[in-house]
Order: C-alpha cells, then structure tokens, then sequence
C-alpha cells in the first residue's frame, strides 16, 4: 500500500468524522467525494466519475462500493479493507448494490448523511439514490461534513503543501526562462509542467491557464496555443501539485515595450495583495478579505476589471478542478483557522484597453497571520 500519512494520521481523521456523526445525528455517512475518500483512507484514483461511494457508519465500519477497475486501485492506495464490486452491464443500477450493503449495516430506517456535492454525483446517479432510498430511511445532505474537517491542515498535510509550493516556484522559473516574443505558449505550458512531474508531483486537478493577447483576459483553460508577439501580454495561472496537495500562482508577464496602463495595474494588483495579506490571519472572516480587495481596485477606478472572488481554499482536491472550500467572497462568514491554506488572486481583466494584470499566490495561516508560501518576487518582469 502507498499510504502517504500515518496510522495515527488517519485514525485521528476518522475519529474527527465519527464525532461530527454523532453531533449531527447520523447513524452513517455515504461519501461520494474523491477529496473526503482521499483524506479519510488514502484512496487515491479517478474513477470517481462513476457511480462510487464510500459508506462510514457510526461504529466505524468502512465499506467501498465500486467497479472492477478500482478493486486494485483501492487495494493498493488506501487502508480499506472492505470493496464490494457493482458489475458493469446493461441497465446495471449499482444503488441496488447499495442498498444491501446498508442493510448488512442495519440502517433501514436510520439518519443517513449524503455527499450531494460531488462531481461523480450526477442529477442521474443523484435520482436513482434518491428513489432507491425512498421509504428506506431518512436522508440529509451532508456535503460539507467531510470538507469542513479537511479545510484545516495538519503538520503532515502542511509538509506537502510546502512541497508543492517548492514545485511551483520552479515551474514560474521555468516560464520566466521560456517566455519571450517568438515564443510557443505550449513549449512554456510543457516546460512548466513538466518540472513539476520532474520533481515527484502530480498532474493538477484543473489545467493551467495560459492565454496571451486577447486571450490574457481568460481565467480558464482554452485550447489555443499562440505565437508571442514582439510587445505582448502573457496571462498564466497554475499549481505545483504533490500528493495531490495545490500551492497556486498567477502572472500576467508583459513582452516586449511595457504599457504603461500595465505598470498602474501592477501596482494596484500589488496594494491590494499586500492589503489582503494584512486582513488575513486568524480570527477574520473571509468574506472581509474579499472586501479589503475590492475596496483596494475601487480606489484605483477598476470595479468593472476585477472579480467578485479574491480566492480560495486549497488542498488535497482531484479533477475537474483545484478550488476547494471556502472561496473568498463578501459576506462569506467562514472565520479563518491556523492551518488553513489559501491562495489569494488579485485579477483585472479590463475589456476597455484589452489589458490583463494578475497576481496570485498561496498562504498558510499559522497562529498569529500567514506565511508566503512561494517565495519569488512580485516585481512586473517584463521578457
């Protein structure tokens, strides 16, 4: 087994899970997030995208329910003991599969928490669940259940969320190294990659963004790869990833002459970042951080070229994407924990002038404010 934490590790989780059972009144909890399986046995796969549960109940017993595909993948990534296969075929309906094995935990009729937010939870598995479990016992949606114990990292998670970081410093080495007029996004988008992989990390759970030109102002992935021009802008957004573990970034790099509308950018990307840095520390809500960003890019006239979210929480996260609980937004009431890990975006995106500016980096809050975990500098580079 590639079991990346301890014993104790994972006992001390499953104990944390058992607890907030027992105050919300579950007799079982029926986990269908990759990330909650993940941190609670180590289970490390994608066939998530599947119908595929993992049922805890309130004395402990584990049982994963899933296909052939991911008996081994189970057997040799995590402590579970217990994997029941549901079988392939047509018109196979694997909540039937289910719900024997709720009745060999006896739970006809008990409080059942559900997982409703997960990517593999599909509105059809979602309504299959449903109708099978009706008249069958009491359900509640418990999304957050889970989420809620991971959102603050221990010691072992803190040591690969700081190697991560260590792989996305290099990898904006490596785009520093590589951008230039006449320069191929996808060269950049391998090489930044590709020191990652190089370092023993992980693909990321979302691709990273890269888009120049009109494309600069993009905050998600598209497929056009261009050619630099000789004065161009360079928009990237991307992770070191290690055990799953996300330590993000974001630049935008001009190239060639600099626009002097980008250094003014800067400069309020800067100030805002610095001003989100001081608001974030334990104690605070997030949803003040998101306030002290917006009031920061108001004072400089760029309201209409900036976000509604400043940022989110980071960790252990699989594909489609490495966003995780909470996300920095006004009025988000989520007050901030040591050892929660936050990656704080200052994004402007101006439609008017066709320019970007972005500055991203990740934070963990220790007892008294928050560490930089990349550890380059925030000057404008211009290549």
């Amino acid at each position: 087994m590639a079991l990346h934490f301890s014993k104790e590790e994972f006992s001390k989780r499953k104990n944390s899970v058992l607890q907030s059972m027992k105050e919300q009144n579950l007799d079982a909890l029926l986990m269908f997030r990759q990330e909650s399986m993940y941190w609670l046995t180590g289970y490390d796969t994608f066939g998530y995208v599947f119908f595929q549960t993992l049922i805890l109940d309130k004395e402990g017993n584990i049982k994963l329910l899933t296909r052939a595909p991911d008996l081994r993948q189970a057997q040799n990534t995590s402590n579970i003991e217990d994997i029941v296969i549901w079988v392939d075929k047509d018109g196979s309906n694997p909540t039937n599969d289910l719900k024997i094995i709720l009745d060999e935990f006896s739970l006809k009729g008990k409080n059942i928490g559900i997982e409703y937010e997960a990517y593999g939870m599909t509105g059809r598995n979602a309504l299959k669940l449903n109708k099978s479990l009706e008249n069958y016992c009491n359900i509640e949606d418990k999304s957050e259940l889970v989420t809620k114990l991971r959102v603050v990292k221990s010691q072992e998670e803190v040591v690969y969320v700081k190697k991560a970081a260590e792989l996305a410093d290099k990898a904006l080495e490596e785009a520093w190294k590589y951008t230039k007029a006449g320069a191929n996004e996808a060269k950049i988008l391998a090489k930044m990659q590709g020191v990652v992989l190089e370092g023993g990390g992980d693909y990321p759970a979302n691709e990273y963004i890269i888009g120049s030109g009109h494309n600069a102002l993009l905050c998600r992935y598209q497929s056009e790869k261009r050619i630099l021009s000789n004065q161009d802008q360079l928009s990237i957004e991307w992770a070191g990833t290690y055990k799953h573990y996300h330590s993000a970034m974001f630049r935008t790099i001009p190239i060639g002459k600099v626009d002097p509308k980008h250094i003014k950018m800067h400069e309020a990307c800067v100030e805002a970042l610095k001003n989100c840095e001081e608001k974030l520390k334990p104690g605070i809500k997030v949803g003040e951080v998101f306030d002290i960003h917006a009031k920061t890019f108001d004072k400089h006239g760029y309201n209409k070229a900036r976000m509604n979210a400043c940022g989110y929480s980071l960790g252990s996260t699989f594909s489609p994407n490495w966003m995780d609980w909470p996300m920095l937004y006004t009025g988000n009431p989520y007050v901030i924990k040591p050892g929660n890990v936050f990656f704080m975006h200052m994004i402007l995106m101006d439609s008017k002038t066709q320019l970007a500016m972005n500055l991203g980096e990740t934070y963990l809050i220790t007892d008294t404010g928050n560490e930089r975990l990349g550890k380059h500098k925030l000057d404008l580079v211009v290549l």
